[in-house]
């Protein structure tokens, strides 16, 4: 069978724009002489849908939708995903892909592994299927499954999240071609893993494996396309792009066809990742330019670097707000690197609305020394001047906070977490680093001072990072296994960092959670993000760094 993977950017809510494009695919699927073409889950609605699907006329329009996709598919076969109303039972409707041939439509599969963990919440809206939809295209019998559907091989994983192996029991039911239409989103080095596992159950069924996946940023999930299919001894026979929509055409009997190249190592894969969100969400939403603040260091470079590849320079804008404890390579730095990106970049000093608010709470401060409160009003004029300018010319404010600041609580809320996205939300600092290394990898758009001074906010005199927060590298360790793994404490000091740099940084990360609840959406590119994947309590009393301390006291009591 001659196939089509049709990998497409779909938005979530264009039910009449993504139907157009899954009509427009069927054209290009006849002319490249294609039998079927497959198109990645939900791709009638865009993934994920969330609440829409709670809208009857939501799903009526997209029903609708499907019914021009059923009529346009004259002398060629599609699996498209839409939402099925369910008659009976159970939550109002099914998370299915509809088989469409030459105007008929021959089959519905119904997915049946619904993903409860991390960003998913698919039993909210949807009820469970049976994995029975085996059905035929001229001589090839397919069988059709859901994403998760091929998430659950008992050979393939050590451990199951469901009782059932969807993709087992569409080859008992006779299913010779395997068809998975995903909604996949992307975190770092899963990329490797799918295509690992995909291939070990084209092997294992000794069936075809087709694989569509969605591409493509909607708030904050980005999708890696790299649409795949494999022959039945789960050798790859091709694979669509990285990041970018793509239509690629197999012969499933033929061997190899087109294997698009991958970015180079995950760091590019981070990079892409981050440029297709911004972009994404950039368009999605309405807007044409963003704003940020410069600061000369680091995060904000990086953060200007990937918007100015997502948009191009004459659509990202940049503001240097220096105070009485900016130093002059900071205000130095800021302004090279605008120049070298070719951004607009202007200057606002905020002297002067600092003095007005010590002046205006002078009398209420009286007697008390300066602490966090002055360094904080600083960072919040910065947050309402960027504010100011976005609502005074239509730009989405970027946020430049990354993920070991935010985890500890090191970003002022209502300043620099004052923004519409926050795009590096999820890159812990050592990975900033790379990813600013990697954004001068073909001309250097940050100077190198950037990455040799001490992290600073330069909220006083001479203040580093590491007055408050322990080296990156240590803290990003711990942050890894405590946010991304939910290790316990005591696991952590078992693998070997010190007891009392563990407690500190949990009792930063758990007292925090208010903050984070505030911020913008962040691009998600770790198997753990914050946000709607990490639902935490803000009013609790849980502290698991209590037994740390007090193991620490019972060692200096010894000592």
């Amino acid at each position: 069978m001659r196939v089509a993977l049709a990998q497409i950017n779909f938005t979530v809510g264009d039910i009449d724009g993504n139907a157009q494009k899954i009509v427009g695919a069927l054209a290009h699927g006849r002319e490249r002489g294609a039998r079927l073409v497959v198109f990645s889950e939900l791709s009638l609605t865009g993934y994920p849908p969330r609440d829409l699907l709670l809208k009857s006329d939501f799903v009526r329009a997209q029903l609708r939708a499907l019914d021009r996709v059923r009529r346009a598919s004259t002398h060629i076969a599609a699996v498209v995903g839409f939402a099925q109303p369910n008659p009976g039972e159970g939550r109002p409707l099914f998370n299915a892909a509809a088989l469409v041939d030459n105007g008929r439509l021959v089959r519905v599969a119904r997915k049946s592994l619904l993903p409860f963990y991390d960003v998913f919440d698919e039993e909210r809206y949807f009820e469970r299927g049976r994995p029975d939809a085996v059905a035929r295209v001229d001589r090839d019998r397919l069988g059709l499954s859901i994403c998760e559907d091929a998430w659950n091989d008992k050979e393939y994983w050590s451990k199951r999240s469901y009782s059932i192996d969807p993709m087992a029991e569409l080859s008992k039911k006779g299913a010779k071609v395997l068809v998975n239409i995903s909604a996949s989103p992307y975190w770092m080095d899963k990329g490797a893993l799918r295509r690992d596992m995909l291939g070990a159950i084209a092997k294992r069924r000794k069936s075809p494996l087709v694989f569509v996946n969605q591409v493509g940023g909607n708030d904050d999930l980005v999708f890696d396309g790299r649409s795949c299919a494999f022959d039945a001894k789960g050798r790859l026979l091709a694979r669509a792009a990285a990041f970018a929509e793509d239509f690629v055409v197999v012969d499933l009997d033929a061997g190899p066809g087109d294997i698009r190249p991958q970015p180079a190592d995950e760091t590019a894969a981070v990079w892409e990742a981050l440029v297709l969100g911004l972009r994404d969400y950039v368009r999605k939403c309405g807007f044409t330019d963003v704003v940020l603040g410069l600061s000369g260091g680091v995060d904000s470079s990086l953060v200007a670097a990937v918007a100015v590849e997502a948009l191009g320079a004459d659509r990202v804008h940049g503001v240097l707000m220096p105070s009485r404890f900016t130093s002059d390579a900071s205000n130095e730095d800021a302004r090279l690197m605008a120049d070298a990106m070719g951004i607009d970049a202007r200057t606002i000093a905020i002297e002067g609305p600092f003095r007005a608010y010590l002046e205006a709470l002078s009398k209420s401060f009286e007697g008390r020394p300066p602490d966090v409160t002055e360094e904080n009003l600083q960072a919040r004029i910065r947050g309402a001047l960027l504010m100011a300018l976005s609502n005074k010319f239509g730009w989405l404010v970027l946020t430049t906070g990354n993920k070991s600041e935010l985890a500890t609580g090191y970003c002022t809320l209502y300043g620099d977490m004052c923004g519409g996205l926050a795009v590096i939300s999820d890159i812990p600092k050592t990975l900033v680093y790379r990813l600013t290394r990697h954004a001068n990898r073909e001309r250097p758009l940050v100077p190198e001072r950037v990455f040799t001074k001490a992290p600073t906010a330069e909220l006083r005199a001479n203040q580093t990072d590491q007055d408050s927060l322990p080296p990156y590298d240590i803290l990003d360790g711990i942050l890894a296994r405590y946010v991304e793994r939910d290790e316990d404490p005591a696991r952590i000091v078992k693998r070997g960092f010190d007891a009392d740099v563990v407690a500190k940084v949990v009792k930063m990360v758990d007292r925090n959670e208010y903050k984070r609840r505030q911020m913008p959406p962040g691009l998600k590119v770790t198997p753990r993000a914050f946000g709607a994947g990490r639902r935490l309590p803000i009013a609790q009393r849980y502290r698991p760094e209590s037994r740390l301390d007090a193991r620490a006291a019972r060692r200096r009591r010894k000592s």
